[in-house]
This record gives structure tokens, sequence and C-alpha cells, in this order.
């Protein structure tokens, strides 16, 4: 019997599909699933979740609540991480904060100014998870889904013998989107994905040998509708040749092109993901699902409510099932990077194809990355290593310089401004960064 450990399980989107999925590989159908959270209110309502879908699909699986994680997860086979760090009112800090040094955010849960904090006051609470997991579990597979996931798991590589890999669902879905909008089959493509994350790029994108890249450019170009669908994504792909994983909406705020006037956010403001949406949008989003998720909960557990037990394309399921001695598995995952892109920094953590086998985790060299991409993937691979290093240095003044060369930041601010927006994020913050108590931050 498989034991997973699911930590952030009130994360209700992630956790309802990857039970899901698990339990439709035999090697999983009959585990020992460990909810974990320290929200009891979202805790009681992930059992629940949980208990119907084992119900309604007739699995042997067990399942276990608990606030703490160290009671589950003794003999762990794999722990997956979906964690919230801070209370959520901290976020808007991230919003508004930027926004006076002219740094307008449109989700900032990655990289920037944003992301750089968020990774700061998140890792503190995974470096306490792998050290449980070293003294409980020390064969156990860490499936990392919090952001930012470069950040996080660049630190984690370099502090914890745990096997980590990181895992986004951006490459899949884009590969998806390519079919739909070419009406071709599913799961039809061929592909090489590799860059950081959110910042991957499709090297090879055929079907039956053949390049697809000429007749995706063809349907872009000639079909307002799929060019609005996307536009900051579709912009990128037709100026430089490759396409980008993540959606429009987070690499507005990941380059100096799209976010630094009015004018220009306006623009690419289309699709149905928001495009560059204006951050005031997303942050009135989130306040309203705030509100209806405990309505929206109770609907989806109640007994009318149809559900499907259909797998997703979420990796975890299928990567347990291959550690546990089932199929191996071929995946983008997010590792670091040992000679893989041997023209990114040695070291830094990148997305990459990957193979799921019962004995770990294996990466597939991938070689350079094409000239035109290479720029901005370099220049934020080492931000995220300077963010690191800072961190595990206990060194204000290179998150500063992580920040200093953020595009976005760099496009808006001075380096004065740059210094001056860390140092208030550092004091807003403070109380959420404990490697950092009893130090001055000097910048």
């Amino acid at each position: 019997m498989a034991k997973i450990v699911f930590v952030g399980a009130g994360s209700f989107g992630f956790t309802r599909g990857l039970v899901r999925d698990v339990l439709t590989f035999p090697t999983t159908r009959d585990a020992e699933l460990c909810l974990v959270d320290i929200n009891k209110e979202r805790l009681r309502f992930a059992e629940r979740m949980v208990r119907k879908i084992i119900a309604m699909g007739g699995y042997p699986a067990t399942v276990t609540a608990t606030t703490d994680r160290r009671e589950v997860l003794k003999g762990a086979d794999a722990v997956l991480v979906t964690i919230l760090a801070s209370p959520p009112e901290v976020f808007q800090y991230d919003f508004h904060i930027p926004k006076k040094y002219g740094v307008d955010v449109t989700i900032g849960d990655t990289r920037g100014p944003s992301g750089v904090f968020r990774f700061l006051r998140t890792i503190p609470h995974l470096e306490a998870i792998t050290r449980d997991m070293e003294e409980l579990c020390p064969d156990a597979l860490l499936l990392n889904y919090t952001n930012p996931m470069a950040m996080l798991c660049h630190s984690l590589h370099r502090t914890t013998g745990v096997e980590t890999t990181g895992l986004c669902h951006s490459v899949q879905g884009t590969a998806g989107l390519f079919e739909h909008w070419l009406k071709l089959p599913a799961g039809s493509l061929d592909y090489v994905c590799a860059g950081i994350n959110h910042l991957a790029w499709y090297l090879k994108l055929e079907r039956n040998g053949r390049n697809i890249y000429p007749r995706l450019r063809k349907r872009i170009e000639s079909d307002p509708e799929v060019y609005h669908h996307t536009p900051v994504r579709n912009e990128l792909f037709l100026s430089l040749g490759y396409y980008v994983t993540e959606s429009s909406s987070h690499q507005s705020e990941y380059s100096w092109w799209y976010r630094k006037r009015p004018d220009l956010i306006k623009q690419y403001s289309t699709g149905p993901r928001g495009g560059a949406m204006p951050y005031a949008s997303l942050l009135k989003r989130y306040q309203k699902r705030k509100k209806t998720w405990r309505k929206a909960l109770r609907d989806w557990l109640s007994e009318e409510a149809p559900i499907s037990l259909e797998r997703g394309k979420e990796y975890a399921a299928a990567i347990i099932h291959a550690r546990l001695g089932g199929e191996l598995f071929p995946f983008n995952g997010n590792v670091p990077n040992r000679g893989i892109v041997t023209n990114l920094p040695e070291g830094c953590c990148v997305e990459v194809p990957t193979v799921a086998t019962r004995s770990g985790v294996k990466a597939i060299q991938v070689g350079d990355l094409p000239m035109s991409v290479l720029g901005l993937t370099h220049l934020t691979a080492n931000n995220h290593m300077l963010a690191v290093e800072g961190h595990l240095s206990r060194d204000p003044g290179l998150v500063f310089q992580a920040i200093a060369h953020d595009p976005l930041t760099a496009a808006n601010c001075s380096l004065a401004e740059a210094r001056k927006m860390t140092g208030e994020l550092f004091a807003r913050f403070r109380r959420y960064l404990p490697q950092f108590k009893g130090k001055r931050i000097r910048l």
C-alpha cells in the first residue's frame, strides 16, 4: 500500500485533481492518502472532497486528515506540496508596493519584486518540510507545485538530500492549446520544451516528423481570435521564433516590453486569461473567489453534483506510479542544471524533459537554447540564483540585486528607486522572514 501525503490539502483545485488521478493507477488505487493543512475548515472540506471521490470510484483507499504533518510523514512514498505560506491579506502588498514605483505586477507569484518576496516568505516552510522528510521519510519523492517554482526548487536542490522535482502544467497545457488551434487530436504533437519554469520554449514542435511551427505561425497571423487569445505569448513567438509556455498574464510581467506604459497594458489586456490585465482587476477577481469558495465547495460536495473520475493531465500521479514500479513516465520537470541546458547557469533550476523511473527522476540533456530566447531566460535564471543566494547567506543586498536586474523593474525604476522599493518590501514583510530576524537591513 502506497502512502501519499498532500501538504497544503486545502488548495482544493490541486488536491481534487491529484487525488482523482492517483486513484486511477493500479499501484495507488488502494493508497493511504494523508491530507495536511493548518486551516482546519479547509482541511475538513478537503477530507470530504477526497472521501466523495473514493466512494464514487469504489476505491479501497483510506484517508487521514491532520494539521500536523509529522503525524503522517513517517514511511511516506511521495509528498506533494501545494502550500500558501502567508495569510491571504498579505498578498495585496505584493501588488501595491511595486505599483508605487511604477512596477505594475499582474500575478506576482513567480519572479520580479513580488515573486522574490513570495520566495523569501515561502522557503522557510519548505525547508521545514524537507527537514521532517529527512528524518521521517528520507526516501520519499517531494513533488512541489508551489510558486515561485524555480527559486524554491533551486534552494531545495542546494540544501536537502530529499529528491525534489517541481511540477507545472503549462508545458502540457500549452501543447494542448496548439492542438486545439490546429484541430489536431489530443496528444498528437511531439515536442522538446526546455528553459526555466514559466519561461520554457518549444525547441521542437512536430507531428509525424513534420515541423508544425510554420502552420502555427500562419494560424496566429491569420486569425484575430487566435492571436488575441493570448496576445503576449503570440507576440513573443512571432518576434523570437519559439513559443513560450506560460500564459500572457504571467508573461507580460517577465520582460521589458508589455507593462512599462499604460497604453501597452491596455493594448495587451485581451484574451480569456486577461492578457496583460491591470493588477487591480486581478485583485478583484481574487477577492471575489475568496468570498465564494465555501458555496462552490458545498455545491461540488452535494449528492446531486456529478463529478468525473477520468484521469487529468497533471504529471504527479504518473510519476508516483513509475516510482512505485509502474511504467516509465516522460514529463517536463524542474531539476538542477547539471550540463542539461548548456548555455544556462550551471546549477540553476531548469524545466526540461525528464523521465520518472523506479530509481528516480532522470533529466535528458537538451544542449543550447537558441540565441533569440537565451538573453531573457539566462538573465531570469541568474536573478533566481541571486535571490536564493540572498536567502541562504542572509544577505539583503543580493535580494536587492535580484530585484534590480528584473526586466520589468529595470524598465520602470532607477537603481535608487529599486533599492527604496526593496527596503519597503523588507519592512512590510519582516515578520514573515525568519531568516532575516535580528538582522539589520542595509541595501
